[in-house]
């Protein structure tokens, strides 16, 4: 069978069934899958299939076929071999992106968005509180003045100073229990 000539279906059988099986073991030893390997000789033989009127040149089928294979088996192995680069690109980017977004997690601070919204609990609760409660609050724990010295500024008694603290301290404590009951879990 060294000259091909595919006048019928019988002859193209013929060679299928001669050489397929040689073709499977000989793309076997290089793709390793047995599937890859069959897929490799069945488009070797669809490609002799279609260009079966200008084979009537080929002197050596043998050879013809494991050369159109061998082809066939570099062309694969070159594109699996972009695939592993481009996966492997993939996956190196891809690490790249969660290294960069675990470092980011590991630098952000909880605390910073909870010491906001305590500070805003608290500016709101002070600003609930009734005018002169909230003047006597400001000015003993923002302004540092004694308890004594707002009595004698507003013209009233410590005990009254020492009342209105209270009251704003224990409005602060509702609000801060309340929001610390919402977020514990």
């Amino acid at each position: 069978m060294k000259h091909i000539t595919l006048e019928n279906k019988t002859d193209f059988e013929q060679l299928y069934l001669c050489y397929y099986p040689k073709l499977v073991r000989f793309t076997r030893e290089y793709v390793i899958s047995v599937e890859d390997a069959e897929n490799i000789v069945q488009d070797v033989f669809l490609v002799l299939w279609e260009q079966k009127d200008s084979l009537m040149y080929v002197q050596d089928v043998p050879s013809f076929l494991f050369r159109l294979t061998k082809n066939k088996c570099v062309d694969f192995l070159r594109h699996k071999i972009m695939s592993a680069e481009k996966n492997q690109c993939l996956r190196d980017t891809q690490i790249r992106e969660y290294e960069y977004r675990l470092r980011s997690m590991e630098q952000f601070e909880d605390n910073r968005f909870e010491e906001e919204e305590v500070s805003k609990l608290i500016h709101n609760a002070i600003q609930s509180l009734p005018e002169k409660c909230k003047e006597i609050f400001l000015l003993s724990r923002f302004e540092g003045m004694s308890h004594q010295e707002i009595a004698r500024k507003y013209n009233i008694s410590q005990s009254t100073v020492n009342n209105q603290i209270s009251v704003a301290m224990k409005k602060l404590k509702e609000q801060l229990r309340k929001y610390l009951s919402d977020n514990i879990f």
